[in-house]
């Protein structure tokens, strides 16, 4: 039976070359030792709000990009935050986060996305820190890292990227909030 394994949950925050921060490259909070000893990570929950997965997809329209930043409960399998935006920015993962943290009201939820420059920034994990949350980031080109938020995407690309041509960024947004609002997100 794979039990928890102890790390520490505090990290020294690494810098990138842009100035961007964010946990040291290892998301010890999800590890679990295997009953072969190996050391994995598992993004398993045994209640709501103890583990959020967030991650970024851009979508093209004619009149150019939208962009997306969802955060999914890893129990419920629902979206409990997003934003949409023209831009790609920190901003995009803040309004998402706030989104969430207005609905559900966490404390100690483990926020845990891959190593994207938005999520980051330091007024990212300001928030993060300042609501309680605790940062995990995957390792840089971990494949699988943040597999469960590609599902996600996926979902919404066959049910509403791949039925049309976007012609406007204001259909797509409408066409993503009616998806998600109807479909993917829990009785709040």
């Amino acid at each position: 039976m794979p039990h928890r394994a102890h790390h520490a949950s505090h990290h020294k925050s690494r810098t990138s070359k842009a100035g961007a921060t964010g946990p040291a490259p290892h998301d010890d909070l999800l590890a679990v030792v295997d009953e072969h000893g190996v050391l994995r990570h598992e993004f398993v929950a045994d209640g709501p709000n103890r583990l959020w997965l967030w991650d970024i997809s851009e979508h093209p329209t004619r009149e150019g990009k939208l962009y997306i930043c969802a955060i999914k409960d890893v129990w419920s399998n629902k979206i409990v935050g997003y934003s949409i935006d023209t831009r790609m920015k920190p901003s995009l993962a803040m309004a998402a986060m706030r989104n969430a943290i207005a609905l559900r009201s966490p404390e100690g939820t483990i926020c845990h996305s891959d190593r994207g420059g938005q999520f980051r920034a330091k007024k990212v994990q300001r928030l993060l820190e300042n609501n309680g949350l605790v940062g995990s980031m995957g390792r840089s080109y971990g494949a699988g890292d943040n597999a469960s938020m590609e599902s996600f995407f996926a979902l919404l690309q066959k049910n509403v990227l791949n039925t049309q041509r976007w012609e406007t960024r204001q259909d797509l947004r409408l066409a993503m909030v009616r998806w998600i609002e109807t479909k993917r997100r829990p009785d709040l």
